[in-house]
Parts: structure tokens; C-alpha cells; sequence
């Protein structure tokens, strides 16, 4: 049932890493305003083990706190046997909760930031103590990421930045601008319409769609299927083309195919990309969306697959 996620994942290895996890930091707003982190922290979690989880961290904007990312450690915790038994390698509760911090819970309101949270303290920590690249997903603002970079600027060579914008943008404008203006060298996609195509376009007839696949597959799976649909009960997920994006295809060619997108290079910084703006690739105005939702039916079947170890 599983040979297909064998496949991508061998295409997803990242050249230069001697192991095959893939490292991940997630930068999460979970709690906050919006119920799609929590979908989006359910599916990780139903991959996880194809990363190496170095962190998970609570950022702004909203109310979200640490506490939400424990919520779904808790459902996950449930369903760690089922998961177990499907004989992949997943990673404990324990260790899961070990990686995860409290990060900032207030915006940045200065041109620079002027604190470093125990969250973005502990990113760079463990960005160091890796020592090769580590993919950093921001979901939220980028709080805690320009507080990291502004007072510990030597992990730049070892981030590769997948950040979701738009909304996440607009909350701490003044966070993404510091990086855009003072740090203009890391690696950084800047997906701001893009990842609408998780949810927008694509195969949608039954049992496809938004509402029929979470019905169909996931809220009556595992104490993590039911959080998911208590928390929302059809797919937004607007986050998780970032985990996509590292399942799939290879994550060092932004501009290659890939089931998170795929993004072109600034003219100006060769280590900088965004939403590309062919009008063949928009999607209900969002330039981009269809570079994501036209693999639409190949990711929801392989999570499906996912899905069923929990029955």
C-alpha cells in the first residue's frame, strides 16, 4: 500500500545529506485565528516519519501557544501504536515534545527585532548543533525567524526558508520586511498565492473534494482524524504545500515540479523565489495555485493511504 511514498521519497533526497530524513523546523501560528494549522500539524504528523523533526514552534500572530502544538501531541501519542506497528520509522511522543517551544507571542513593532524568544533560541540552537541545511516551514509570521537570523546571522548558509505569506504577511509586516531588507542572501521561497492550490481547483468530485475526502477518509481515523475534523471539518490546510513541497520532487530546484508548488527566481536574488505569474498557472486570481492543485488527486491518495494505518 506504502510503495508509492518509497518512491517519492527517494526523488525528495536532499543531495549533500548523508541520512534520509529530511531536517524540518516548523514555525507555526496553531491556535491563533485560523483552525488550518491544526489540520496541517495532523498531517505532518502522519509523515513524520520521513523528517527529522529538530523543532516545532509556537509563533505569532494570535493566541496560539505552545499548548495547541501539545493538543495534537496528545492525539498523536493515541495513535503512536497504530503507527508504530505499520513498521516505519516514526518518531516517539516524547521525542516530538522534546523539539517543541514556546516562541514569541507578540509581533515585531520595531524596524529590527530587539528580543530573542526562548523559541527562536532554541531554532538556532539546534540549526547549529545539526550543521547542514535545515528546512524552516514559517506558517505563521516570521517573528521568530527575523529574530533568529538578526541576532545569530551565521545560520543563514544553513536555512532553506519555505514561508507561507499573504495573511501570515500582513499580520507582522515589519518581521518579513527586516529580512527582505537587511537579509537579502538566505534561501527563501515566499509562497503568497501558491498554496491556495491546496485547496482551490484541482480534481474536486466526490471523493476528491474538500468536505467528501475528510468525510470519507480521515474524520472516523485515529484520534488525529477526529481532531482534525473537530478543528475544521474540509480541507484548507493552506500550510502544508510547505510539507508537500518535501515529499515530492526534489526541494533544492524551487522551480522544478513538485507537489508544493513550483515558484520562480528573482531576477536580483539568485536565492530567492515566489509565485510564478504564467496566467496558465492561475487559479481563481492566485497566480501560482495550479502548479500545486494539479497533483491534487496524487497527494490526497497517498495521505488516504496514510489515513488507513489508523483504522
Amino acid at each position: 500500500m506504502l510503495s508509492s511514498l518509497v518512491i517519492f521519497f527517494t526523488a525528495a533526497v536532499v543531495p549533500g545529506f548523508s541520512q534520509e530524513k529530511i531536517p524540518v523546523i516548523i514555525s507555526t501560528d496553531i491556535g491563533g485565528d485560523d483552525p488550518d494549522d491544526h489540520q496541517s500539524l495532523v498531517h505532518f504528523l502522519l509523515y513524520a516519519d520521513r523528517f527529522e523533526t529538530l523543532g516545532i514552534i509556537s509563533s505569532p500572530p494570535g493566541k496560539g501557544r505552545l499548548g495547541d502544538i501539545e493538543e495534537v501531541l496528545d492525539a498523536y501519542e493515541e495513535d503512536f501504536p497504530k503507527l508504530k506497528a505499520s513498521g516505519l520509522d516514526y518518531p516517539s511522543p516524547a521525542q516530538l515534545r522534546k523539539v517543541s517551544r514556546q516562541g514569541e507571542t507578540e509581533i515585531q513593532t520595531t524596524p529590527s527585532p530587539e528580543r530573542l524568544s526562548p523559541g527562536a533560541e532554541f531554532m538556532v540552537k539546534q540549526i547549529i548543533d545539526f550543521g547542514k541545511p535545515v528546512y524552516v516551514l514559517v506558517w505563521g509570521s516570521m517573528t521568530d525567524l527575523a529574530q533568529a537570523i538578526h541576532f545569530h546571522p551565521e545560520i543563514k548558509p544553513l536555512i532553506r526558508v519555505y514561508s507561507i505569506g499573504s495573511w501570515n504577511t500582513q499580520q507582522d509586516q515589519k518581521s518579513r520586511d527586516y529580512l527582505w531588507n537587511n537579509h537579502p542572501d538566505f534561501w527563501w521561497i515566499e509562497n503568497n498565492t501558491t498554496f491556495r492550490g491546496m485547496y482551490m481547483g484541482g480534481v474536486q468530485e466526490e471523493p476528491w473534494g474538500n468536505s467528501s475526502f475528510v468525510e470519507s477518509f480521515v474524520k472516523d481515523f485515529g484520534h488525529l482524524g477526529k481532531l482534525f475534523f473537530e478543528k475544521k471539518p474540509d480541507i484548507k490546510m493552506g500550510d502544508t504545500p510547505s510539507v508537500l513541497y518535501l515529499l515530492q520532487g526534489n526541494p533544492e530546484n524551487p522551480e522544478g515540479e513538485n507537489w508544493g508548488g513550483s515558484f520562480m527566481r528573482s531576477n536580483d536574488r539568485p536565492n530567492y523565489w515566489t509565485d510564478r505569474a504564467d496566467p496558465e498557472l492561475i487559479e481563481n486570481m492566485r497566480p501560482g495555485a495550479k502548479t500545486v492543485n494539479k497533483h491534487r488527486r496524487e497527494f490526497l491518495k497517498d495521505w488516504k493511504e496514510r489515513m488507513e494505518m489508523l483504522k
